[in-house]
């Protein structure tokens, strides 16, 4: 049951039982709650009897009783609902994040950034109000009312039939909702995420937008799809309003059916005044918890949309594999390597060559070609679907994928850098190095002509993604993580590739001294950036076209000769 219950609200082993002890903790509190009209029944029989001396003494004592009884379930209840919920809370945010670092790439050509940051953030925020307001309430009142039921049956029977009939035909009005309610949530959340969306594109791209004067035509445009959010959670609202409104009022036929019901069976003799003033006040104090569980279940029912946003993270299946690295020496080799991507499009569908340990090896060819999809798959960010992918003889699609980074020590085009010190982002090289370590490796990648200018040096904060340094530096800092990761593989991913000139040089010269005596596989557009390549892998079409040292390659007149004399040409361009 725990593990049903975990998958229905996404949470831990821990959470599940949390909710059940929250459940029952409401359902202890509702009883507590009906104990003062039992007490009160008791004192009414003894009124009309004429038998209350020597009586005040039991009835100080019982309100004393329920007094107590009431302030500890309700203490019970407070804390194994709201404590435990937030505690839980934490819980499944991490549980998502850490979830997300050990899936593959794939997924995340799925799901775009604000959609995860939806999930982890507004979509978690919405379960813990449901897990700590409407979960246990909904159920401890169904589990009291029944208790409570199954008592006023044994009590008189047709006194609890008229009481008790309103309850299941209230609930099956909400209950039938629930077709309309996910498609409804389905509706406000997609207007919720294409809001977020143009919001986040609207803040990444402001610069293109105000150099294309184009800011105003793309803020209409936003205004609509915030005014689309506003109009659909309108509708949410009155539509999830329509059923429990309308079940509320059928629950409140209730006291009139005990009333009527009542009546008649107090003409026939059937029943005292007694029993029908008992009816009547548990009929009163009943609807009240179940009137705010017929809202809870509405709630409930709607928070399957974001329940399942979270499964898809939780459910999504891992990349796994061996944590034993059996590789001998660090030779990638593809062997007839067929890949997709998941929309279908074949980006390569027979690749085979060998990048050989202690050599560079050049991946180049037309946009398109495949060129950073063999990087990728030779890291495993993504795996395979046809041939073999080897490093060392070791199947990469049998190693865990971070066991297998081990091996790699990669600099991308694209730098990513934290909000924090140079040393800091340095350090994310390898976890523990020493600053004397870091520091070495810095100076090796050429950091130490920017960083000894700065006002607090290597200390210095560099802002969100390094905005306080310059693409060169930025890409330095990089070149630096991988000469303190020392991995034997480096894989170089356009790394010059929007640089001037001067940088282009500093960071070449680094480079230089990382790739030695190493595996070194290489994406470049630049045929002078790959002139000195032990070997050249000319990929197009999803296949490899010509592969060879660059003076052979040239020699041929093939693709690769046209590509150096296009470029050859193109440089002599002026305006």
């Amino acid at each position: 049951m725990i593990g049903k219950i975990q998958h229905a609200i996404a949470s831990s082993p821990e959470g599940a039982k949390g909710l059940v002890k929250g459940v029952l903790a409401c359902a202890f509190q509702n009883m507590a709650f009906m104990l003062p009209t039992g007490l009160l029944y008791l004192l009414v029989k003894d009124l009309l009897a004429g038998s209350t001396s020597g009586r005040s003494t039991f009835y100080l004592l019982g309100c004393a009783a329920c007094f107590a009884l009431i302030l500890l379930t309700t203490w019970f209840q407070y804390n194994d609902t709201y404590f435990t919920t937030y505690k839980e809370s934490g819980t499944r945010r991490l549980t998502l994040a850490e979830r997300l670092r050990k899936l593959p790439l794939s997924f995340f050509g799925k799901r775009d950034l604000a959609d995860l940051t939806s999930t982890i953030m507004a979509d978690c925020e919405v379960l813990e109000k449901d897990c700590s307001h409407f979960i246990p309430g909904l159920f401890g009142s169904l589990i009291s009312t029944v208790l409570i039921a199954l008592s006023l049956f044994a009590f008189e029977w047709r006194m609890a039939l008229a009481a008790l009939w309103v309850i299941p035909v209230s609930a099956a009005i909400v209950v039938g909702s629930y077709r309309v309610q996910d498609k409804v949530q389905a509706r406000t959340m997609a207007a919720k995420m294409a809001c977020a969306d143009g919001i986040q594109e609207y803040i990444e791209t402001l610069r293109d937008l105000k150099a294309s004067n184009a800011e105003q035509r793309y803020l209409s445009g936003l205004s609509d799809k915030i005014r689309a959010v506003e109009k659909q959670s309108i509708v949410a609202e009155l539509e999830t309003a329509l059923f429990v409104c309308s079940a509320g009022m059928v629950l409140k036929l209730g006291i009139a059916s005990v009333a009527l019901a009542g009546s008649v069976l107090l003409v026939q003799g059937s029943i005292d005044v007694l029993t029908l003033f008992l009816f009547l006040m548990a009929a009163s104090r009943m609807y009240d918890p179940m009137q705010g569980a017929l809202q809870n279940l509405a709630a409930v029912i709607a928070m399957r949309t974001n329940v399942g946003r979270m499964n898809e993270i939780l459910d999504a299946p891992l990349q796994t594999g061996s944590e034993q690295l059996t590789n001998q020496g660090c030779d990638i080799v593809f062997d007839h390597v067929g890949f997709a991507y998941n929309s279908g499009e074949t980006v390569l569908r027979d690749v085979s060559f060998t990048a050989k340990q202690g050599e560079v090896t050049a991946l180049v060819g037309p946009s398109g070609g495949g060129k950073t999809t063999v990087s990728r798959l030779a890291a495993r960010f993504w795996d395979y679907q046809k041939g073999c992918i080897t490093v060392g003889g070791m199947d990469v699609s049998r190693i865990d994928p971070e066991k297998l980074m081990s091996l790699y020590s990669i600099v991308f085009q694209d730098v990513t850098l934290f909000d924090n010190t140079i040393l800091e982002n340095i350090r994310l090289g390898r976890k523990g190095a020493t600053d004397e370590e870091v520091l070495a490796a810095a100076k090796l990648a050429n950091c130490e002509e920017f960083a000894e200018k700065l006002p607090d040096k290597w200390n210095t904060n560099i802002g969100e993604n390094g905005c306080a340094l310059s693409g060169g530096e930025r890409q330095r800092i990089s070149i630096a993580r991988a000469f303190l990761k020392d991995a034997p593989i480096i894989l170089l991913d356009e790394a010059t590739a929007s640089l001037d000139v001067e940088n282009e040089t500093a960071i070449q010269e680094a480079l230089s001294r990382l790739i030695k005596h190493k595996t070194v596989l290489i994406i470049a557009h630049r045929m002078r950036t790959v002139a000195g390549a032990d070997q050249v892998v000319v990929l197009s079409g999803g296949i490899v076209a010509e592969q060879g040292s660059p003076a052979e390659l040239y020699a041929r007149k093939g693709l690769y000769a046209h590509m150096v004399d296009l470029q050859s040409a193109s440089q002599n361009w002026t305006i």
